[in-house]
């Protein structure tokens, strides 16, 4: 990447995606909603100026802002539009030859007693070649007056954006007998001459006037789809407007799925703080690695020439050495963010907007099902949901959902139905592990819930503080996180019930059973009283972590989403452990689960509940109705898929350890994929190596699953360093963690007040 201003990609250079989705070159294009236009061009003033094909485009612009517009009016005269709403105004201006009275005009807004518009879009030439009969003379003519237009163009380019567009070429075979002598090499001879002659004088890179050469390319594409030859498609018309409203608007409105025209943005306070640490700490290990060698050379271990063994150096180091791994944790991570920080915050590495094609998403899925299928092995236990089972089911759903993500699939409602299943499964996984690690331990210490919430939470702080963005908006893990609180809390809270104290007297079950039954319906409760939801994370600090763009409406919709699941997979593994204890299931090698005529009839209806929930999925039609239902019926799939891999005792001895690998680091892979792999937080797809996307995507894979490999470990070892299980020394911990967290938030503040 040569680097430069995106903004002259987007108006010179790019390609279709599919036959209506257009790629600028570099970088990403925003979508703008009537809405989003209005915001951006509130109290502006936009003149177009030029032929047909110009109002073409004066139409395209104005449906952006009121899409009920009409294209009515004189087509060769001015045509005025106003939006009162915004105090908006977008004029055309009949002028289909540049020529002395388009100059005049231009000229008139040079002058100091006429108001300027903010926005200029001038182009014109296939009149001077049609009325002149395509003459030599015409193209010497057009080179003189476009001569004496450019200074006022670039004078004006100084306070106003100015735009030449550069005529498109015209489909011949369909061109009317009047306008045979428009053609192709006489419209490229007219675009050299602009090309050549605008901005030949202006030395000042701001007062240039921009060319708008990009709807060449589009027309080339599309140009035989047109009705009479001349004119572009609607389509096409449609996607230079959206181009237009993404040069002048990106900047201001700065949308994170548009990063064309948008400057890098500056270094926060806390983003400068963390750029010290973590050059403090690779300094520190530099030094502390070289004193340690030292160390080591000095005491080096001698052979006692008497006994024949090998003498050990006296001096140990526990401490240098844990602080050692400490600063290299640090060290390692430091570089990996910076990675981070260059990938989607820096303007290094090009973005590309994300296109779905049904290929995309299903080639790659049946590629990694055929190797994970590949890499069956033993489970080392049979029981149901073993760890190897949970690790390769947290394996093959987190490489769809990366599928899922890269490839666009979230326009496909069957696909995105299906996925909306895997997280809730996630989250079915969340509330049967740590149900079935509180019943059966009894654990409820502080170390424990500190490490748990230290694993969860660690990567997502560091993303925040270095990629300036808010907890909420790596949404899983706040999610994961409240939900393990509550199983915590319904479970600790007095009375105790756990399985040793249920086992001397079965009356406890019925207790559990009841502060499940109490869960649920707080569940219920909060799911519809959102104001009651709301008054309760908009409290400070909670709604410092809560808020995204200002309100906790985000988080509401992602909890009601999945609201029973967890409850689902503590409800399963209270069942599940109960008929363990009392040997209704069999959980031996080989052995079905119940008997054969009971394990059949279970396996069939699994089947059959399992594709039809499928069936339900894929005939969705309306996204807002199909999640609506989703939070009620998703556990049926989950139950289903659960009894078909677990029923049949050779399916449940075996698991795929491909799966499985990656189902160890499917947190680390969930949150990197949004700077890393994916790019513009998630909207797009990094490239790292232009022009070839199939190597790209391999490329980056291999660097970003590596990074998540490494995130992993780091997370492991800082997290035996950082939560101690000494209960004074884990106390000391968490007042630095405390400490650390409100020095956070005062800068936050500092922050956001200075932004505003």
């Amino acid at each position: 990447f040569k680097g430069g201003d995106t903004c002259e990609y987007l108006l010179s250079s790019g390609r279709f995606l599919g036959e209506k989705v257009w790629q600028p070159h570099s970088c990403m294009m925003h979508k703008y909603k009537n809405s989003e236009a209005k915001n951006c061009l509130i109290d502006k003033h936009i003149v177009f100026i030029g032929d047909s094909r110009i109002r073409q485009l004066f139409y395209s612009f104005i449906k952006l802002i009121n899409p009920q517009v009409k294209e009515e009016g004189n087509k060769h005269g001015n045509i005025l539009f106003e939006d009162k709403s915004a105090s908006i105004k977008v004029d055309f201006l009949w002028y289909p030859e540049v020529n002395g009275s388009m100059r005049q005009r231009i000229k008139s807004w040079t002058e100091g007693s006429v108001a300027k518009p903010h926005i200029i879009v001038a182009g014109a030439a296939t009149w001077s070649i049609k009325i002149h009969n395509g003459s030599n003379e015409a193209l010497t003519q057009y080179k003189i007056n476009i001569t004496s237009i450019a200074p006022l163009l670039e004078k004006l380019a100084k306070s106003s954006d100015v735009y030449w567009v550069l005529q498109d070429p015209v489909y011949e075979d369909l061109l009317s007998e009047s306008r045979k002598m428009i053609t192709n090499e006489k419209i490229d001879a007219y675009n050299e001459a602009a090309i050549r002659i605008l901005n030949s004088s202006s030395r000042n890179s701001k007062a240039k006037v921009k060319v708008f050469s990009v709807s060449k390319l589009i027309a080339q594409e599309t140009i035989m789809k047109s009705a009479d030859g001349l004119h572009l498609p609607e389509s096409s018309r449609d996607t230079n407007a959206m181009i237009l409203m993404n040069v002048y608007c990106n900047k201001i409105m700065k949308p994170v799925d548009g990063s064309c025209c948008q400057p890098q943005p500056p270094l926060t306070l806390i983003q400068k703080l963390a750029f010290c640490f973590f050059t403090l700490s690779i300094i520190g290990y530099l030094i502390i690695s070289l004193i340690h060698r030292n160390n080591y050379r000095k005491n080096k271990s001698c052979t006692d020439l008497e006994s024949g063994e090998e003498k050990k150096p006296a001096i140990s180091t526990p401490n240098v050495s844990t602080l050692e791994m400490l600063l290299y944790s640090f060290c390692k991570l430091g570089l990996i963010m910076t990675y981070f920080y260059l990938c989607d915050r820096a303007n290094l590495f090009m973005k590309e907007n994300k296109f779905y094609t049904h290929s995309s998403f299903f080639i790659p899925i049946i590629y990694i099902l055929v190797l994970g299928v590949f890499y069956t092995e033993n489970t080392k236990e049979t029981k149901v949901l073993n760890r190897e089972q949970t690790d390769e089911w947290k394996g093959w759903m987190q490489l769809v959902i990366l599928i899922y993500h890269i490839s666009g699939a979230s326009t496909f409602l069957p696909v995105y139905m299906h996925i909306r299943v895997l997280v809730a499964a996630y989250l079915f996984q969340t509330g049967y592990g740590h149900f079935s690690y509180f019943w059966i331990k009894g654990d409820f210490g502080v170390y424990r819930v500190c490490q748990v919430l230290f694993r969860l939470n660690f990567l997502v702080v560091v993303l925040c503080i270095v990629m300036d963005r808010p907890y909420q908006f790596y949404y899983f893990v706040p999610l994961v996180t409240v939900w393990f609180m509550i199983i915590y809390a319904t479970l600790a809270i007095w009375p105790q019930i756990v399985q040793k104290k249920a086992n001397g007297n079965c009356l406890w079950h019925f207790g559990l059973l009841l502060k499940l039954i109490c869960l649920l319906t707080c569940i219920y409760f909060l799911s519809y009283s959102q104001g009651a939801f709301e008054k309760i994370f908009s409290f400070w600090p909670l709604s410092k972590c809560f808020e995204l763009n200002g309100n906790v409406y985000e988080w509401w919709f992602r909890w009601k989403l999945d609201r029973y699941v967890v409850f689902h997979g503590m409800l399963f593994a209270f069942i599940y452990l109960a008929l363990q204890k009392h040997q209704m299931i069999s959980e031996g090698k080989g052995d079905p689960l119940f008997s054969n005529r009971v394990s059949n009839v279970l396996l069939f209806i699994s089947i059959v509940s399992f594709l039809t929930y499928s069936v339900w999925a894929s005939s969705c039609k309306n996204k807002t109705e199909c999640n609506e239902l989703h939070p009620s019926v998703s556990v049926v799939q989950i139950l289903a898929f659960i009894l078909i891999r677990n029923i049949p005792g050779y399916v449940r001895s075996v698991y795929s350890s491909f799966f499985a690998w990656f189902g160890k680091i499917s947190l680390e892979l969930f949150i990197c994929q949004y700077h890393i792999w994916l790019a513009a937080d998630t909207k797009g797809i990094l490239v790292l190596i232009p022009g070839y996307p199939v190597f790209n995507v391999l490329v980056s894979t291999f660097i970003f699953v590596c990074v998540a490999h490494e995130i992993s470990q780091i997370t492991n070892d800082l997290a035996q360093i950082v939560v101690p299980k000494d209960n004074s020394t884990l106390l000391k911990r968490l007042l630095c963690i405390a400490g650390f967290f409100s020095g956070l938030l005062l800068f936050s503040a500092m922050q956001d007040q200075s932004r505003h």
